[in-house]
């Protein structure tokens, strides 16, 4: 018996009584090669005039110069300057301070150039404050580059004119003023006074136009009771460099709380040294980049959360609470009290909770402790937007209240909770325009 092994392609091959067996036997080929068409004048293939060498020279050169053509590269032109620019030399960087404020991050930055193109954003360690950027703000270079940016205005899917744009407007307004409807203007909050500036000079211009500002991670509750405390609206403003003992609930310090920017002071502290590392306390619900990094972490829900934040407060005034609490979170929690006790100056308490009775009294603690890490005399005016005034707006659009709709820098039919009602609202406003970057949902 033969020990050649046999492979068969497929069943129809092994069963021999398939059309398509000659088709596989081409292997590769899917359609017959016609070898025997080609060879079968083969008294004429000797009678060529043109002989081996010249054959062979022929297809040397022909091979040669396909390989040329293909390895040419691109054709750039250097055009030099008619008169350079003073600041700009060749190959030497230029610096210019700035700040980035896109309604998630804001920080003070240095912008490197070359030759005039902005290569890399980093973090202004000169600057007063705000100078810790984030990974997100320094990849904020990569918008720049952006190849599905607007070049143009765009109006259904063709680009217009700026002044096709301008006259646009213009009439939009002048038929809402005769209708009497409203004309809104829709912004994130914004950290330029220059920009809130040029807004009521153009609110003057145009009278009765309604700005109002919109923020997607609202923070609400913590600038509203920022105000009722010190009077000023506006976000605490925290240096987690200063604190031993640093006790959250449910703040993504090391995330997107508050704007972020937190993470500098923080790793200042988690260093073993001669005068100790701080001791972090992460009271939260979902795992979080802040409560990965901490030293004791105790997962407890929204409600849970706030009970345990009054358990906290209790002992640390030295009064009793009667808390439905797990045994060891509230041993952990007696533990963070006793460490605030003992050293207030350098412990500080953050909350992340949507709660304005919760926010004032974080506030309140922080004040009653007198924490070096907590700063109210500078406040953090990056995010100011109400929620409701939003909500009255959807509503007016609905009512067809709204003639002219100008927004910048929002995308509220992605993140609004509703963002049907909006979208339903918009087809009733008479005009409607969006600044941006790039498209997007409400572009659309």
């Amino acid at each position: 018996m033969s020990n050649k092994q046999y492979y068969w392609k497929s069943v129809e091959e092994l069963e021999q009584d398939s059309e398509l067996v000659e088709s596989l036997r081409q292997k590769e080929f899917v359609q017959e090669i016609p070898v025997d068409d080609f060879f079968s004048k083969k008294e004429k293939l000797g009678h060529s005039d043109t002989s081996r060498r010249d054959f062979l020279k022929y297809i040397g050169f022909s091979t040669a110069a396909a390989s040329f053509v293909a390895c040419e590269g691109p054709v750039v032109k250097s055009i030099p300057y008619v008169v350079q620019p003073e600041q700009i030399r060749p190959g030497v960087s230029d610096y210019y301070a700035t700040s980035i404020a896109d309604g998630f991050d804001f920080a003070s930055v240095l912008v490197k150039t070359r030759e005039g193109r902005p290569i890399r954003v980093m973090s202004n360690k000169e600057a007063p404050s705000h100078n810790i950027s984030n990974a997100r703000v320094q990849a904020s270079i990569l918008s720049l580059y952006d190849s599905f940016r607007f070049r143009n205005p765009v109006k259904k899917g063709k680009e217009v004119s700026w002044e096709y744009v301008d006259e646009e407007v213009a009439k939009a307004i002048q038929i809402a003023k005769k209708k009497d409807r409203r004309v809104v203007l829709l912004t994130p909050t914004l950290a330029s006074p220059s920009t809130y500036k040029l807004i009521s000079d153009f609110s003057d211009k145009v009278l009765g136009v309604d700005h109002i500002e919109y923020d997607t991670v609202s923070e609400y509750a913590a600038t509203r009771a920022f105000e009722n405390v010190f009077g000023v609206q506006g976000l605490a403003s925290y240096d987690l460099s200063k604190a031993k003992t640093i006790v959250s609930f449910g703040a993504d310090f090391l995330g997107d709380w508050q704007g972020g920017g937190f993470e500098a002071g923080y790793s200042k502290k988690r260093f073993p040294s001669k005068e100790g590392m701080s001791k972090h306390y992460q009271i939260e619900a979902n795992m979080s980049l802040t409560g990965a990094n901490a030293d004791v972490r105790l997962p407890l829900n929204i409600a849970q959360q706030k009970e345990a934040l009054l358990f906290f407060v209790s002992h640390l005034l030295g009064r009793s609470y009667d808390a439905h609490l797990d045994e060891k979170v509230q041993l952990e929690l007696k533990d963070a009290a006793s460490l605030f006790s003992k050293n207030p100056l350098e412990s500080v308490l953050v909350s992340g909770i949507d709660d304005i009775a919760v926010q004032e009294l974080v506030l309140q603690v922080n004040t009653h402790i007198n924490s070096n890490a907590f700063n109210p005399s500078k406040p953090i005016t990056t995010r100011r937007a109400n929620p409701t005034v939003i909500r009255q707006l959807v509503d007016d659009m609905n009512a067809g209240n709204v003639g002219v709709l100008l927004m910048s820098s929002v995308n509220p039919v992605y993140s609004l909770p509703n963002s049907k009602d909006f979208l339903s609202g918009l087809e009733k406003v008479g005009f409607s325009l969006t600044l941006g970057l790039r498209p997007d949902e409400t572009t659309k």
